[in-house]
């Protein structure tokens, strides 16, 4: 009976973006895509509707007098794909693609607002960050070959052990907005706010290699950790309104998370056999073993803490009213993704800040309809450097529309379907994960969002 050599390794995952890195729009760690009417069109930022407690809250100052409320849900699915290609690795190409699957439950939000003359109050709740789990059923490839390669530095080749591996964490973070606007003259507002942010998330993963019986356990490395940690962020606004013409413009500042670990399990050590062999054969290599293990799991120490910043960010956006019926709108966001700091100061490695570039149209084909298309290109700034097979990014496009029906004089219901084309990003390396090996991973992602939304006003 084969004995059994586990290896529970975990390193911080990004969500699952974008955004998200995410399985959401927006950027590394921040999502835009909270109501419906974002899905179908984008370029919200210069809205006087309801979702402008988010995108425009400064244009809320000419949207409805009163009460109004909406409430959203969308369904995200994106897969995070890594190929893995080494020519010869251990006398044959390894050529392998480890499929991760990312995946949220319904994703709610909720917008409320009240208008009265020059001033209006409004809110929105919801998953501004991340949003979502990633599992690998087989791993990922920085686990597995590098197991693989030590196994045969040792003489275990492939084929005398067998190996299952798997990897999946888990992050959100939660917001809650609170805005004021008032209006200034009769063509300009402005709005001041702040957004409370919870950071929620998880790790876990494990490789389980049958090893041979000559030696018995090899190594154990097992870890169980949990992460919460909260933040604010303070946000400004103006908007000017003139007849056919909306300009809106907002600023939020870096959010500062950092989280503590609550750290479950975490055990990283040789197995008593290969431990007294190397102690006997090679002390060096076993204190250099041992010295890489503490090295790779000090960050999950339990109370260890870890930056999940969320950078600040620039939306300024154009809307033009072209008839009484159709309205088209330009947009731009900027993420300052190098002064907001990552796990493992990673953010040093981007080449800047992420770029987005919006439009949309919307047209109300009669009183009960009105449709909408529009897009986004999203530029992260990546580097080889910055790309990780735990927590990698893509470059993409995306296309979203829909529409809204007028159920009633008082309520709309919204409808949205979008989805990201994102670029493969392949790392080249002379000697993949320190092996004697050339090697490379080509990352690649889709993603696929449906919402619904309804909105009501009092």
């Amino acid at each position: 009976m084969k004995r059994k050599l586990t290896i529970g390794l975990s390193l911080a995952f990004l969500s699952l973006s974008p955004c998200v890195t995410t399985v959401q729009a927006g950027g590394l760690m921040t999502n835009t895509n909270y109501h419906i009417a974002f899905d179908r069109m984008f370029a919200r930022g210069a809205t006087t509707e309801i979702d402008a407690a988010y995108s425009n809250p400064a244009g809320l100052a000419w949207g409805h007098e009163g009460w109004q409320l909406s409430l959203n849900l969308q369904k995200p699915w994106q897969n995070r794909d890594i190929e893995t290609s080494i020519p010869g690795f251990l006398g044959q190409d390894f050529n392998k693609k480890f499929n991760g699957k990312a995946s949220a439950p319904i994703v709610p939000a909720i917008f409320a607002s009240y208008k009265k003359d020059r001033w209006a109050l409004s809110t929105m709740i919801g998953i501004v960050g991340s949003g979502g789990f990633v599992k690998y059923d087989e791993g990922v490839p920085m686990f597995n070959v590098m197991l693989e390669s030590m196994l045969a530095s040792k003489g275990v080749m492939p084929g005398q052990y067998s190996l299952n591996s798997q990897m999946k964490g888990k992050q959100y973070i939660y917001g809650g907005q609170l805005n004021f606007t008032y209006k200034i003259i009769d063509c300009l507002s402005a709005a001041v706010g702040m957004r409370a942010n919870y950071y929620d998330g998880y790790y876990r993963g494990h490789v389980i290699a049958g090893d041979h019986q000559l030696l018995g356990d090899l190594v154990s490395l097992k870890l169980d950790v949990d992460q919460r940690g909260w933040g604010f962020a303070p946000l400004v606004g103006i908007d000017f309104h003139q007849g056919p013409i909306t300009i809106g413009a907002k600023y939020e500042f870096r959010t500062r998370i950092c989280t503590e670990n609550k750290t479950n399990e975490l055990e990283a050590g040789l197995g008593q056999k290969l431990q007294a062999t190397l102690a006997a054969s090679d002390p060096a290599a076993l204190q250099t073993i041992a010295t890489t293990l503490g090295t790779k799991t000090a960050a999950y120490a339990d109370g260890a803490e870890t930056r999940y910043d969320m950078p600040s960010l620039l939306t300024v956006a154009a809307q033009y009213e072209i008839s009484p019926k159709v309205r088209a709108a330009v947009e731009y966001h900027f993420f300052d993704d190098k002064n907001a700091k990552m796990a493992g100061d990673r953010q040093k490695e981007l080449t800047h800040g992420t770029h987005e570039f919006l439009a949309g149209v919307e047209w109300d084909v009669c009183d009960k309809l009105t449709l909408s298309c529009g897009g986004q290109r999203t530029d992260y700034g990546l580097s080889d450097t910055y790309q990780q097979n735990t927590s990698f990014a893509c470059d993409s496009y995306s296309i979203g529309l829909g529409g809204a029906v007028n159920l009633t004089e008082k309520m709309r219901l919204n409808f949205s379907y979008f989805c990201s084309l994102y670029s493969d990003y392949t790392v080249e390396s002379k000697n993949y994960l320190g092996t004697p090996y050339a090697g490379s991973d080509t990352y690649s992602r889709t993603n696929h969002v449906i919402g619904v939304g309804l909105d009501y006003k009092f």
